[in-house]
């Protein structure tokens, strides 16, 4: 069964760091995109970053680029979302999800399988 995992939110001040992780487990293919999204109240879930397994491919939005880094922890039973410099407009909930085809789909509908999100907050 694919089960994935996030952990690492908090409360945190603006200018200041956080670092999410997403535990998977069950994986039966090699080749899979993780994505990092989030749903700030009244908003639609957006993609922030993806991680593709094939090639090691990362992607994010301009919303968070510079700021946000995803990456392994070498085995690739954990993604991680490093964040950096954060501002009250990253406050969400934010989820991971994996998707098994190729590519690093950017709309959340294309993820089969979603962890149970982890909230963020931002402080000014």
């Amino acid at each position: 069964e694919v089960q994935l995992v996030e952990s690492g939110g908090g409360l945190v001040q603006a200018g200041g760091s956080l670092r999410l992780s997403c535990t998977t487990s069950g994986f039966i293919f090699d080749h899979y995109a993780i994505g990092w999204f989030r749903q700030a109240p009244g908003k639609e879930r957006e993609r922030v970053s993806c991680f593709r397994s094939s090639d090691g491919s990362t992607y994010y939005a301009d919303s968070v680029k510079g700021r946000f880094i995803t990456f392994s922890d070498g085995a690739e039973s954990t993604i991680n979302l490093q964040m950096n410099n954060l501002k009250p407009e990253d406050t969400a909930v934010y989820y991971c999800a994996a998707d098994f085809q190729p590519g690093c789909p950017d709309q959340w509908l294309a993820y089969q399988y979603w962890g149970q999100g982890t909230q963020v907050t931002v402080s000014s």
